[in-house]
């Protein structure tokens, strides 16, 4: 029997920092993927190539990673002091699930770049030559993000020689801030949502000696669980290759993970966990030492303020996500944490830490207010820039 040409839609594909992802204007998209629902979740699934048992990705554009595993829809905002609303979805990749329940912070980078390229910015707002002030309104997270984009003759500069680890070639850099990246609630749940900088979490046995194993548990960017890397037997200088093939010891981090999950919050049962594999992330921090980086390159414990392993969807990342990136510098700017901690306590304002593909420095803004630890902005440098544009397809029976 005959079957119907496959649907065209725009739609471009970017790197932003260390992910890829494709991007989409909310207008171009099927009129039944203009709003959240099963038909805009089987055209991000189909188009990334999920699920695929093989874990490849083959048919689609995804690169069967976490960092590449993602779709973005952008639309003029109409919330004021705005200029976009950027909406990122987690596509899973061997199971039917999108998890809309986070922000990408690398991807953040590319929607400032994306909201140019694609006209969404007023262009009385965009100057011939200099850094243009792209206001982002992160619809998964309602938080706002102002990307500093070069411009060239009114356009994108893509090309510099800003160099990002865990990016094979530089790029021209773009300053990202993080608004109000945790909001201080009544209860003073919100940035610690337990309320304590350091809880102590009762787990099996089997997953630690002793059944106790206490963790920092922060909403700064993403939410995140931060252990002690000597605390699960590791040094924080680990490769992906260490952890992503030992599958007893990813199931370990996913029975954490659900742990901290439920003391923050976020699932009423385990079960639930399955179905947020984007958020809480879990990462373990140490204090600086040297090691060897995925590149080759040697990094020294004088380099680094100290050490961060985070996982994302299940596997170790190869660099740092950039959401991670804020919790990592909040946490680490609120005395007694354990990423604080982890780089020699006391008052900073920004940290250089160690993470598989290198290094990175990121900043936050932090205050102890009527007793409240409150986070005014966090900052850090990525990078971004256009792979491909054109036409994506998806068979019709897709929508």
């Amino acid at each position: 029997m005959p079957f119907p040409p496959q649907l065209r839609i725009p739609a471009t594909y970017m790197r932003g920092g260390t992910s890829k992802g494709v991007f989409f204007r909310l207008d171009d998209l099927p009129e039944a993927c203009r709003t959240p629902g099963p038909a805009r979740d089987r055209l991000f699934l189909r188009a990334i190539g999920s699920p695929d048992p093989y874990g490849k990705q083959t048919d689609g554009m995804g690169g069967a990673t976490s960092s590449t595993s993602k779709a973005v829809i952008l639309s003029k905002s109409s919330r004021p002091g705005h200029d976009v609303d950027y909406l990122y979805g987690q596509v899973s990749i061997d199971t039917a699930f999108v998890d809309w329940s986070g922000n990408c912070g690398n991807l953040s980078t590319a929607a400032g770049a994306f909201a140019l390229h694609a006209g969404l910015v007023d262009p009385a707002r965009v100057p011939g030559d200099g850094i243009c002030t792209v206001r982002i309104w992160q619809a998964n997270i309602g938080k706002t993000i102002v990307a500093h984009v070069p411009v060239t003759k009114g356009a994108v500069q893509e090309t510099g020689d800003f160099e990002l680890d865990g990016v094979t070639f530089p790029a021209a850099e773009i300053v990202l801030e993080f608004l109000v990246p945790a909001d201080e609630g009544e209860d003073g749940g919100a940035l610690f949502p337990t309320g304590n900088l350091v809880d102590e979490l009762d787990v099996p046995e089997a997953l630690v000696p002793g059944g106790r194993l206490k963790a920092t548990l922060i909403n700064a960017g993403i939410p995140t669980i931060f252990v002690d890397a000597a605390a699960i037997g590791y040094r924080g200088t680990e490769l992906q290759g260490d952890i992503n093939g030992d599958e007893a010891a990813l199931a370990r981090f996913e029975a954490l993970r659900t742990i901290g999950a439920l003391r923050m919050g976020l699932i009423r049962d385990a079960a639930e966990a399955a179905k947020r594999q984007h958020t809480p992330k879990i990462a373990f921090v140490a204090p600086p030492a040297d090691y060897t980086a995925s590149s080759g390159r040697t990094v020294r414990a004088g380099e680094i303020d100290l050490l961060v392993r985070a996982l994302s969807m299940g596997r170790l990342h190869h660099a740092m996500m950039g959401t991670a990136a804020v919790a990592i510098a909040t946490a680490a700017a609120v005395p007694g944490t354990l990423v604080n901690l982890a780089a020699g306590g006391g008052t900073r304002e920004a940290v250089r830490f160690g993470h598989p593909s290198g290094t990175l420095r990121v900043g936050a803004a932090a205050a102890l207010v009527e007793g409240r630890w409150q986070v005014t902005k966090a900052i850090m440098s990525r990078s971004a820039r256009i792979l491909m544009e054109g036409w994506l397809r998806v068979p019709a029976e897709t929508i």
